[in-house]
């Protein structure tokens, strides 16, 4: 079966069931794992690579109030590619190609092609596009065994979980210019991590939030997990949000609990890397009582 992927947590997905040989192309941000990037590239962004994040959430925003393409497909490589299985989202028209476009692309091409829509909100959302497409590669008994393992490690964090009397006030940030509120399956992971998340909300989009907010709820730890950033691309914007009136007079920042995270490794990508970041996260919270696994990134501290 030939595989395109269009969005990099899908490629993931797909490369994690053993399908890596029938991944025939994928999108310009699949990164992971890293031979991925050698694929044919089916699609392109008019976001530059150069923008803030304040240039990136105007250009954003205005691309989806007059409806406008953040990316695009190539038709012409898709068309040489001729997939027989095409994995795309509907969550989000930020995140990648449209719905609308990958369904009208499909009709136009031979066979016509499957078509996998993902829409996950929660982490149990994302176990099941596994499921999906395992089903459609026609593997779902190997699919089970993944989700088993996967399952199992978020079981093991959600017990050790259990024993924690003291649950810190938690704010998971997703953007910092504006701020944005953690949400989607965030909120969950800090929930099963051993915190409490008091303004992102489970199963929602993230969102917009007044800076006031975030003093208000005065988090005694702060995670900075930008949406499609990695810590080295976060930390280009920590200034901003050090500028921020009373971020010295927060608890988590008086106490030295502020802490990046690699976003477009983990956080923002619904792929089977969230249970990474859970325990990321919940050795972060609680190093005490959840190890950090060898071949995971410890959250990077910050200072002021």
């Amino acid at each position: 079966m030939r595989i395109v992927s269009l969005l990099p947590s899908a490629t993931e997905i797909v490369c994690l069931l053993g399908l890596e040989d029938q991944l025939v192309g994928v999108t310009h941000e699949c990164d992971y794992p890293g031979f991925v990037t050698d694929l044919p590239k089916v699609t392109q962004t008019l976001i530059p690579k150069d923008a803030t994040s304040r240039e990136i959430d105007e250009l954003v925003r205005e691309q989806l109030q007059t409806k406008a393409a953040l990316y695009s497909l190539d038709m012409a490589t898709m068309q040489r590619l001729q997939p027989e299985l095409i994995v795309t989202q509907a969550l989000c028209d930020v995140c990648a190609v449209a719905e609308a476009e990958v369904n009208s692309a499909a009709c136009s091409l031979p066979g016509p092609p499957k078509v996998v829509n993902l829409e996950p909100m929660r982490l149990n959302e994302v176990f099941n596009c596994i499921r999906l497409v395992g089903e459609a590669a026609g593997i779902p008994e190997q699919t089970q065994l993944v989700l088993n393992q996967l399952q199992q490690r978020v079981d093991a964090v959600v017990t050790r979980t259990e024993s924690i009397t003291k649950r810190p006030r938690v704010v998971l940030l997703e953007w910092i210019d504006p701020p944005f509120c953690s949400g989607h399956w965030s909120p969950e992971l800090v929930r099963m991590a051993g915190g409490m998340e008091g303004l992102g909300r489970e199963g929602e989009p993230s969102r917009t939030m007044q800076w006031d907010d975030v003093r208000e709820y005065d988090p005694e730890v702060l995670i900075i997990a930008c949406c499609g950033f990695d810590i080295d691309r976060t930390m280009q914007d920590f200034p901003t949000l050090k500028n921020y009136p009373g971020f010295d007079e927060l608890t988590c920042v008086k106490h030295n609990e502020v802490y990046a995270v690699d976003g477009n490794a983990y956080f923002s990508r619904p792929g089977p890397r969230l249970v990474d970041s859970l325990e990321i996260l919940a050795h972060t919270l609680h190093p005490g009582v959840h190890p950090l696994p060898p071949e995971l990134p410890p959250a990077r501290r910050l200072t002021r």
